[in-house]
């Protein structure tokens, strides 16, 4: 559900949701600024553009449509995601398969994020963010008509590496779109509510569907074909204008980039390695993603075997937990910006570390489920958080790699938990689900506190852009 180096204004997350600019800078004949002067924008202008630059630049489609496109994209990604948790006990039964054998499940989804981590760059620079409109739905639609099929085991672990590339490029490119923008905070909380929102919805339907509709399956793959193909017009409305010159414009680069250009470009790919703030956060969202991931995708399980819960209700405290997850992203940015993005973080952790040991200790299936659900909305707003924090220590040239870096990398961690979970639970049962979030938790603490501080308002971006020394 986040820019080179600006000067943003004093705690940007407090700005009101519209701000306006103090005069028609449109009209203006001098130059646009360049990304170390401040500048004000408004909200209604693309992220990182310049008002001069806006103007010249053509035909586009209001910002609020594109953002609720890609809100409407999220809440896809999330329901994809989200479900594969309820499959879980659904393909052991189909194929047969084992607790570890059905956890590759988890397994190949970094492959399609590995892939996008690669082409996020070339496409924006080759076709703009229209480009991304087409990939990301493209690869989706393949996923869900190939699931729907219900293939061989193996050809089903395919076409979820071919899903996951989609929903890589997509949640790679818009995380780092919503973070050039003023109001940064307010959007990727749209954002990664809407992805919540979908992670909510998603078990819902799908344990209705299954449970109570006894429906096959592999027929929970037609309704997500149905969304995707919604996704790709919706994304190719809201995105039809906006090419690879704008993004070149939008990046105060040319349109067409010179040899010296390309490699310059391809510098700044090795750039984002130079920083300390990208590692941390690579390791951040490998534990949280993994934490999330490790829930979601074991909690139908795990409420199936020991708290000796109906598969509805598994399916629904998979469904709270996304709920949770959604409400935490909105209602918790109100504290986020009265306590500060470093202390609201710590204590919504520490709180997730209250409600786990709750989960743990009361083995009664509606209060797991209530327990599963507050989790849920502590971790909420622990993704955007990270993102946000990472936009505000690198320059805005680094932040479609750098975003792309560690969404892969968290992704890693939300294959890599949940399997070494699945690999664990063939050999000492499931019950050992409560010991690796609980270490999950407390590891995510850890790295989060490992954060550098952000630059002081008024400072320059560069401040809090600290370089790994050779």
């Amino acid at each position: 559900m986040a820019p080179a180096a600006t000067a943003h204004p004093a705690h940007p997350e407090r700005e009101p949701l519209l701000t306006t600019t103090s005069g028609d800078s449109a009209a203006s004949p001098s130059p646009p600024q360049r990304d170390n002067e401040s500048e004000v924008r408004s909200w209604a202008s693309d992220p990182g553009k310049s008002p001069a630059a806006s103007a010249g630049q053509g035909r586009s489609t209001p910002l609020l449509s594109r953002i609720a496109a890609a809100m409407f994209s999220f809440v896809v990604l999330g329901m994809m995601v989200s479900t594969l948790g309820v499959m879980v006990p659904r393909f052991e039964e189909h194929y047969g398969l084992s607790d570890f054998r059905v956890s590759f499940v988890f397994l190949v989804w970094p492959v399609g994020y590995l892939g996008a981590a690669y082409l996020n760059g070339a496409v924006h620079r080759r076709f703009g963010q229209w480009g991304i409109a087409v990939a990301g739905p493209l690869f989706h639609i393949v996923f869900a008509a190939v699931a729907a099929l219900h293939p061989p085991f193996p050809v089903l672990l395919v076409a979820l590496a071919v899903g996951s590339l989609g929903t890589g490029i997509l949640d790679g490119s818009f995380c780092a779109w919503a973070g050039g923008m003023e109001n940064a905070n307010i959007v990727q909380g749209f954002l990664h509510g809407s992805y919540s929102a979908g992670a909510a919805i998603g078990p819902f339907l799908a344990g209705t569907m299954l449970s109570v509709g006894h429906a096959p399956w592999y027929s929970w793959y037609y309704v997500l074909l149905g969304a995707s193909i919604l996704e790709a017009a919706a994304l190719l409305l809201a995105f039809r204008f906006e090419d690879s010159e704008k993004y070149h414009a939008s990046h105060q680069q040319a349109p067409l980039l010179d040899a010296q250009e390309e490699a310059s470009a391809t510098d700044s790919k090795g750039a984002i390695f130079k920083h300390y703030a990208t590692w941390i956060c690579a390791a951040y969202f490998l534990a949280c993603i993994g934490t999330e991931n490790a829930i979601s995708g074991w909690i139908v399980v795990f409420m199936m075997r020991v708290n000796r819960a109906s598969a509805y209700l598994a399916s629904l405290s998979s469904s709270g937990f996304g709920i949770g997850q959604a409400t935490g992203r909105v209602a918790l940015g109100v504290v986020t910006d009265k306590l500060g993005i470093r202390t609201a973080t710590i204590v919504y952790l520490v709180a997730a570390l209250a409600f786990e040991v709750l989960f743990a200790t009361i083995h009664v299936p509606e209060f797991s489920a209530a327990a599963i659900a507050l989790l849920g909305f502590c971790l909420g707003p622990l993704f955007p958080s990270g993102v946000y924090t990472l936009t505000r220590l690198l320059p805005r040239e680094l932040h479609v790699g750098a975003i792309s870096f560690v969404v892969l990398i968290g992704q890693v961690g939300g294959a890599l938990l949940p399997f070494g979970l699945g690999a664990l639970a063939e050999s000492l049962g499931i019950q050992v689900f409560q010991v690796v979030v609980f270490a999950q938790l407390v590891a995510t603490l850890l790295i989060w506190l490992a954060f550098p501080s952000l630059p002081q308002p008024g400072a320059s971006l560069m401040a809090g852009a600290e370089e790994i020394s050779p």
